[in-house]
């Protein structure tokens, strides 16, 4: 089983490209959408995000607002949230990933923002990075409610700059001239890997140990 890491930075178009791949017939592991089904729906996670940050959980449930104001510009406070978040999520991960290897599965896709900022890479037989011109970006990300130019740089800041992040991707998927140039640039990525020999699948190292999603 071959494995595709797809990453991106903000307003990116990573969630489109998933949206392709999907409809390409390939399974997406959205790591986004494990967070969020892990903060509305686990009640170890809710009560481990409750101790950590008491303000945030109400009547049983994350106010995901809440929580993303509260560790947003405090490093000391995101890398807590992330020790709650990351090893779950990666068990998520490797659910997925067992599942279509049960089903024979030829090639995977694991949709992680923070896919070389966490070393996700390393999971990964190639990896599709997602990228657009600065000043497009910075148009989808304004039209977002509750976005500013600051808060768009505080958050780029976080970020593997994307010069970097192209220069590390096996595969750059250009997103700022429309639609289907980025989706004739997923299908040579996926003809490309259909039929190669995955290296990343089964994991070398026991599973138990999962690191950062």
């Amino acid at each position: 089983m071959v494995i595709l890491g797809l990453t991106g930075s903000i307003a990116m178009g990573k969630s489109t490209a998933a949206a392709h791949l999907r409809r390409l017939g390939l399974p997406v592991h959205d790591a986004d959408a494990a967070v969020h089904r892990l903060l509305a729906e686990d009640p170890e996670t809710i009560k481990a995000v409750r101790r950590a940050f008491p303000k945030t959980v109400k009547a049983g449930r994350v106010d995901r607002k809440a929580l993303g104001a509260r560790v947003f510009g405090d490093p000391a406070a995101l890398r807590r949230l992330e020790s709650i978040l990351h090893p779950r999520v990666r068990r998520a991960e490797l659910r997925f990933l067992r599942r279509q290897a049960r089903r024979r599965a030829p090639l995977v896709v694991l949709d992680i923002p923070l896919l070389f900022e966490t070393g996700g890479e390393a999971r990964c037989d190639a990896v599709l990075v997602v990228s657009a011109p600065a000043f497009i970006q910075a148009q989808r990300v304004l039209r977002r409610p509750g976005m500013t130019p600051r808060r768009l740089a505080e958050i780029r800041a976080q970020q593997l700059p994307d010069a970097e992040k192209r220069r590390r991707a096996d595969f750059v998927i250009p997103t700022g001239l429309g639609k289907g140039l980025a989706l004739r640039a997923l299908k040579r990525a996926v003809r490309k890997m259909t039929g190669r020999r995955g290296r990343c699948w089964p994991p070398r190292r026991p599973e138990g140990r999962a690191g950062h999603a």
